[in-house]
């Protein structure tokens, strides 16, 4: 897709909320868990920090 980080931003978070608001008939993938645990080791390792949603997105916005 050729559009703006900004606008693939926008429409991440609309396709996501829309996703969560099925509720449980949305299965993650097998390979989340796995991903998921490889981050936390990363984040207790001190390899990684914490960054909140808002952030996230400011910092992704900044680079477009």
């Amino acid at each position: 897709m050729r559009l703006p980080k900004v606008e693939k931003l926008r429409l991440m978070e609309a396709l996501w909320s829309d996703l969560t608001s099925i509720g449980d008939g949305f299965e993650s993938p097998s390979w989340h868990e796995a991903a998921l645990h490889e981050t936390e080791g990363r984040y207790k390792s001190g390899e990684e920090q914490r960054v909140d949603w808002a952030e996230a997105k400011r910092r992704l916005r900044s680079h477009s």
